[in-house]
């Protein structure tokens, strides 16, 4: 991935959801044909001349200074998310470090023991660019049957845009799909040159017209939590709440969890789920339509 038309074409977004009212100015002169901040604001608003500015958002800036950056940063209202993101993509190459994209994704022992354990709760870990490398059997009951799905499609990206039954079950599915592609996009300014993530947004941008149209927003964001609404083929609806947690001894890898609001019907269904799994379900109940 080119640094620098990302660079380029994530400042333009970032320019253009801006109004001048958004930022305390006042809007002269005549209609605007694109939305958004013109440039000259934007430099005033960062303190850097426009000749400058223009630079930099066309690519052709070099030695961005910390300042700097941190100027535009405050001038284009960017979050914790988008600021790093800047910054990845604004830093000459020379200066980034690259992980080792071949490197092997592996769990360590204690962290899958602990999700082992985790007998009530769906529990996932998940790498780089999003693949999913461990699990226990309630997120497979809940999630996918991970163990089947060939190695190249055990990625929560491929699956949500890819995989019919996926789409189904995530009754907000817009919501989760829009979330993991600012974390693709993320991740993309992290690592542009990991060959398997250039290789994943290609095949997603070929094979899904939602994904081509949300990776061109060029929003980001580094992790996904919340309220989360599913329909399970067999439990039914759930309303569950997901948690993601960087693991401190692996940055590459967050675990990712969900649980159900004590005594509700959504704690119910998952602790049939659970049963299930174990063998000590009593038979499966008909469910009305």
């Amino acid at each position: 991935m080119d640094q620098r038309t990302e660079l380029s074409e994530f400042l333009r977004s970032r320019r253009a959801r801006l109004r001048p009212e958004d930022v305390g100015l006042t809007a002269y002169g005549a209609r605007r044909r694109v939305p958004g901040l013109r440039r000259e604001e934007l430099a005033q608003l960062a303190g850097v001349s426009v000749a400058y500015y223009t630079r930099l958002e066309q690519g052709r800036g070099q030695n961005v200074s910390a300042s700097v950056l941190d100027a535009i940063a405050d001038a284009l209202r960017l979050d914790r998310a988008e600021r790093d993101h800047l910054t990845h993509l604004a830093r000459p190459a020379g200066r980034r470090t690259h992980t080792a994209a071949a490197r092997p994704q592996r769990v360590r022992p204690a962290v899958q023991n602990l999700i082992d354990t985790m007998e009530n709760v769906p529990a996932y870990v998940v790498g780089r660019r999003m693949d999913i490398i461990a699990w226990n059997r309630l997120a497979c009951a809940l999630l996918g049957d991970f163990p089947a799905i060939p190695a190249q499609q055990r990625n929560m990206a491929w699956q949500v845009f890819l995989e019919p039954a996926t789409r189904e079950l995530y009754v907000d599915w817009e919501s989760k799909a829009a979330d993991l592609v600012a974390m693709l996009r993320l991740e993309a300014g992290r690592r542009p040159d990991d060959p398997r993530l250039t290789a994943l947004v290609g095949e997603l941008s070929v094979k899904s017209e939602e994904f081509r149209s949300l990776w061109a927003a060029h929003n980001v964001r580094d992790k996904c939590y919340g309220v989360k609404r599913l329909h399970h083929a067999v439990v039914g609806p759930l309303t569950l709440s997901c948690e993601t947690l960087v693991l401190p001894a692996d940055p590459d890898q967050q675990l990712v969890t969900y649980h159900a609001e004590p005594g509700s019907e959504s704690a119910e269904s998952l602790r049939l789920l659970a049963s299930w799994t174990l063998g000590t379900a009593p038979e499966v109940p008909a469910r009305s339509s």
